[in-house]
């Protein structure tokens, strides 16, 4: 019991959390666009289960630490299948289990987000409704599955370099899904509600896949700088949603009234 009188357990798990929920916010944003093609009786029912997958997938991940930082080990060279010398195609080209999965789900994620801003654009909402109807709360539930792997992975080696003690890992990871798991439904109707918003979510998730997929061949784009492209159009995009209303009031205010009788 001696843990719960140290600070530094309670700072670590508490730093541990934001940023597993920092971390969980384009898993959320992916769960709520993918749930929302399902009928709605099934749309919650979709988002809460895809939360709990991420839960037993990074607790499982967790337990499993020794084989996740042996993930880190040469897998594949495609150097060597190319006949590449040189030490830049060497780094660039050595490929580990765990690059693989990232470049599995990175490029899962562009594939997806493009084909989604494809049909957005080009399709329209009749479009998206005709290819509603092949939809299958499975078929969304085992693409949640796939992306929550790769988000898993990331957020597991971000706890195993923050933090010593997997008690702390596993608190705070059950903290942050719990956390998700209530914002879910408010984070997926606004969006759902907001077009613009919608588009702007598909293009974080095809910049995050972009991100997964340089940081399988070892080009390591900082997460701040993502971060904060993120939150400055966030920002705008807000200011957009202020000067749309304002709009609509003042129209609003401007309709004659029909004289009383």
């Amino acid at each position: 019991m001696e843990w719960l009188l140290n600070p530094e357990i309670w700072i670590s798990l508490l730093t541990l959390t934001v940023l597993e929920i920092v971390l969980g916010i384009d898993n959320i944003v992916f769960i709520s666009i993918l749930s929302s093609k399902l009928p709605e009786e099934q749309q919650q029912k979709a988002r809460q289960l895809g939360l709990m997958l991420a839960l037993v997938m990074r607790v499982a991940l967790l337990f499993s630490i020794k084989w996740v930082m042996s993930l880190t080990g040469t897998l594949i060279n495609l150097a060597d299948w190319f006949n590449l010398e040189g030490e830049v195609a060497q780094t660039f080209l050595n490929l580990s289990g765990r690059d693989l999965i990232l470049l599995i789900g990175g490029l899962f994620l562009i594939y997806k987000s493009t084909t989604e801003i494809h049909h957005k654009i080009e399709g329209g909402e009749e479009a998206h409704e005709m290819r509603g109807k092949a939809v299958t709360f499975g078929n969304v539930i085992l693409q949640i599955l796939i992306l929550d792997i790769v988000f898993s992975l990331d957020s597991v080696i971000t706890a195993v370099g923050m933090v010593d003690q997997i008690y702390v890992m596993i608190a705070a990871v059950i903290i942050a899904v719990v956390i998700m798991m209530i914002s879910a439904g408010a984070i997926s109707n606004f969006v759902n509600r907001h077009p613009t918003v919608k588009m702007l979510a598909l293009a974080f998730l095809l910049l995050i896949g972009v991100s997964l997929t340089a940081e399988a061949f070892n080009q390591h784009i900082p997460k701040g700088y993502i971060y904060f492209a993120m939150a400055f159009s966030v920002l705008v995009e807000y200011l957009n949603l202020r000067a749309q209303r304002r709009k609509a009031a003042k129209q609003g205010d401007n309709i004659p009234k029909a004289p009383l009788k």
